[in-house]
C-alpha cells in the first residue's frame, strides 16, 4: 500500500518536586558530548550541563541549521563528539559530519551504496533513529567509528575523523520486507565494544530479531528471534522470568497456531538500553503479526504469541535471555512494546535497586525491577479503556468487556489506538526532579478485525480502523507532556497539546526538559512546574529528539531535527483513521538540524 509508510510514522505523529536527589549508580547524565542515542547507556535523555537554565532559557537563539536535502519525516538525534557533529539522514541514509568550530560547515559525507529497494517495503517512513560512537580504545580497528544501520539491512562503521568506510555487515534481504530503522547501540561488555542492533517489518509478517556485532569489523557475535522455539530465541536452563506466565518451555512456539511465529512479527525498531553493572542489555519487541488475533489463537493451548509485545533482558556478552516480561499477552490492538526502557535509581526506592520505566503503547507506564522482571508499579497514564488494570502479582492485563477484537465485528472505541499511549518518541528521567517526562498520547480507534493471507514482501496486516474521539481532549489534549513519578504511578503535571507527540524529550540539569510538537513548536518548560519558558515556531514538525553538547567555545548548545514529506494522509492506509487531520498548511521539507545557543 502506497500510503502505509507515511500514515505509520505520522501515528507516531499523530521525589518530590524540586527535591535534590543523589545520581545512582544506575543513573548517569550525558556530559560535554552526546555518544549515545539516549545520551547514556540507561536511556535518561538527561544531562548534566547546566549554562541554560529556567531563568535564562528565554533568551536561545538559532545558531545554525544544516538541512540533509531529503524531503522526510526526520527521526533519532544527532551524535556530537570532540567538537564534530555526526547527522544521519533520511534514506538513502548520507552520514553527515559537521564541524562545530566553525558552525554548519561539512567536513565529509559518507554516501552508502544502498537498495532503493527498501523504500518499498518500509511500512513507516524511510526514516533512521540515529548512530552510535565506538571509541579506538575499545574496538579492535584502532579507529574511532560512527556505527549506524541503514534502511536496506546493511550496518555500517564509519571513520569518524575521515568518513572512510571501515566495515560492512548486511543483515538480510529487503525482498522479505524486512527493513531496518532503528538505531545502532553500542556498550562495552567484558572489555569489548560491540554493537546491537534489531529489525523492522512486522507489518509485513517479518519475524523479530536482535543482533550483536563486534564493533572494529562488523563480524556477527549472535543473533536470536523474539518468536520460536527456546534454542531460536536464546532461552536456556538459566532463563528466570519472574512471572509463572512467562515460564514453561518453548513458549515461543507453542503459544501460536502451527508455524505462525515464523510470520509473527515482534520485531526490534526502536530503543535499547544497558545496566553496566548487572551487565543487561533491554529492549522491547513489537506486536505479534498479523493484527487479526483470530487468527493467531491457538486451539487447545495458550495463545499468547509470545514473545511479542514484551520486554526482554540478555547477557549482551552471549545474547541469551536473562528474563522476559511480556507486557500484553495475544495483543488484540497494535500495543508493541517498544518504547525504551528506561534505567534508573531512586534512593528509598525499591531498596535503591535499578528499575526500568517503560510507558507502553498499552497505556500504562509500568515501574519494573531491572534485576528481576517484577513489576512494582502499572497505572494508566492516559485515559485507558481497552483494560481494567494490570495486577501487579501475576503481571496480567485485564481485558475489558466488549475490547477484544474479531473478524467482521467493529471494536467501538478502543483506547488508545494502535498510535499508542505512547509511541517510539522517548520519555526522558531527571535524577534531579526524580521524575519521568513522557510525550503522550490521547487517541481513541474503532477496530475490524480482517482475515489475510501471508504473501512475503507485502503488507501482512489484517485489520480496518477507523477513527473514535479522544477521551477528554479539551482538558487532557491530544497529546500531553507528562510529569510522571515513578513511585506511586501518578502525575505531577502535564502540558496538553492539540496534537499527539512525534518527538522525544530531554531533561537538563539546568531544572529543564525540552520537546517538539506536531505542529511545529520546540519548547523548553521547567522541569519542576511545568511553566513554558521557551517556544520557537517552525512550518514543519519537530519530529526528532532533543539533545545537548558543549561547543568549541566552552557554550551549551540544544540540537533538534524537523522535517517533513508531504501533507496529507493517503485514505488507503489502515491507520488513516486512528489519525487526525493532515497539518493545515504544513509542507514537505528536508530533515534538518537546528542548533540553539544563548548570545
Amino acid at each position: 500500500m502506497v500510503g502505509i509508510s507515511f500514515t505509520r510514522l505520522f501515528c507516531s505523529v499523530l521525589l518530590l518536586a524540586g527535591a535534590a536527589i543523589r545520581l545512582g549508580a544506575a543513573t548517569s547524565g550525558a556530559g560535554n558530548n552526546w555518544t549515545t542515542p539516549g545520551g547514556t547507556l540507561e536511556g535518561t535523555r538527561f544531562s548534566t550541563l547546566a549554562q541554560i537554565t529556567d531563568n535564562n532559557v528565554a533568551g536561545l537563539q538559532e545558531e545554525f541549521s544544516f538541512s540533509t536535502g531529503v524531503n522526510a519525516y526526520m527521526e533519532g538525534q544527532p551524535l556530537v563528539v570532540n567538537n564534530t557533529m555526526y547527522v544521519v539522514g533520511p534514506f538513502p541514509n548520507h552520514l553527515f559530519a559537521l564541524d562545530l568550530t566553525h558552525p554548519g560547515q561539512t567536513l565529509w559525507t559518507f554516501s552508502p551504496h544502498v537498495s532503493g529497494a527498501a523504500t518499498g517495503k518500509g511500512c513507516c517512513g524511510i526514516v533512521n533513529r540515529g548512530a552510535a560512537y565506538s571509541s579506538s580504545t575499545a574496538n579492535s580497528s584502532g579507529e574511532n567509528l560512527v556505527i549506524y544501520a541503514a534502511m536496506d539491512n546493511q550496518v555500517f562503521g564509519v571513520n569518524a575523523a575521515t568518513g572512510a568506510q571501515v566495515w560492512r555487515t548486511s543483515l538480510g534481504s529487503t525482498r522479505t520486507g524486512q527493513t531496518m530503522t532503528g538505531p545502532a547501540f553500542v556498550i562495552n561488555s567484558n572489555g569489548k565494544d560491540i554493537v546491537i542492533v534489531g529489525n523492522a517489518g512486522a507489518e509485513l509478517g517479518v519475524r523479530g530479531w536482535v543482533a550483536a556485532l563486534d564493533a572494529g569489523t562488523g563480524a556477527k557475535l549472535w543473533q536470536f528471534y523474539n518468536t520460536g522455539p527456546d534454542a531460536d530465541v536464546g532461552i536456556d536452563s538459566t532463563f528466570a522470568p519472574y512471572y509463572a506466565k512467562d515460564r514453561g518451555t518453548n513458549l515461543g512456539a507453542t503459544t501460536w497456531p502451527g508455524t505462525l511465529y515464523q510470520q509473527g512479527g515482534a520485531v526490534v525498531w526502536a530503543w535499547f538500553t544497558y545496566d553496566s553493572v548487572h551487565d543487561l542489555l533491554f529492549y522491547g519487541t513489537a506486536q505479534p503479526a498479523p493484527w487479526d488475533a483470530e487468527m493467531r489463537a491457538n486451539p487447545g493451548g495458550s495463545s499468547d504469541n509470545k514473545w511479542s509485545s514484551t520486554i526482554f533482558a540478555r547477557n549482551p556478552s552471549t545474547g541469551k535471555a536473562v528474563w522476559a516480561y511480556q507486557v500484553t499477552p495475544h495483543d488484540n490492538w497494535d500495543f508493541d512494546s517498544i518504547s525504551e526502557s528506561i534505567l534508573a535509581t531512586i534512593p528509598r526506592f525499591n531498596g535503591g535497586s535499578p528499575f526500568l520505566a517503560h510507558f507502553d503503547k498499552n497505556g500504562f507506564g509500568y515501574t519494573i525491577d531491572a534485576k528481576t522482571g517484577r513489576v512494582l508499579v502499572a497505572n494508566p497514564f492516559v485515559p485507558v479503556n481497552w483494560s481494567t488494570g494490570v495486577n501487579i502479582s501475576t503481571g496480567i492485563p485485564t481485558v475489558a468487556s466488549g475490547k477484544t477484537t474479531s473478524e467482521g465485528v467493529v471494536t467501538e472505541n478502543v483506547c488508545p489506538s494502535p498510535l499508542g499511549g505512547k509511541n517510539y518518541h522517548p520519555a526522558a528521567f531527571s535524577p534531579v526532579t526524580g521524575l519521568f517526562y513522557v510525550p503522550a498520547n490521547n487517541t481513541c480507534t474503532n477496530f475490524e478485525a480482517l482475515k489475510v493471507n501471508y504473501i512475503q514482501g507485502t503488507p501482512f496486516l489484517g485489520a480496518l480502523l477507523t477513527g473514535a474521539a479522544p477521551v477528554n481532549a479539551a482538558t487532557f489534549g491530544v497529546g500531553r507532556l507528562i510529569a510522571w513519578d515513578p513511585t506511586t504511578g501518578k502525575e505531577k503535571w502535564g502540558i496538553k497539546e492539540n496534537l499527539p507527540y512525534v518527538s522525544g524529550v530531554l531533561a537538563t540539569q539546568g531544572n529543564l526538559v525540552f520537546y517538539g510538537t506536531a505542529d511545529g513548536y520546540f519548547k523548553a518548560v521547567n522541569a519542576t512546574t511545568g511553566q513554558v519558558l521557551f517556544s520557537k515556531k517552525y512550518p514543519q514538525p519537530v519530529s526528532g529528539n532533543a539533545m545537548t553538547f558543549l561547543g568549541a567555545d566552552g557554550k551549551q548548545r540544544v540540537a533538534v531535527y524537523t522535517g517533513f514529506p508531504r501533507n496529507r494522509v493517503a485514505t488507503d492506509d489502515p491507520y488513516a483513521g486512528a489519525l487526525p487531520p493532515a497539518l493545515p498548511g504544513t509542507l514537505a521539507a528536508p530533515g534538518t538540524v537546528h542548533v540553539f545557543k544563548l548570545p
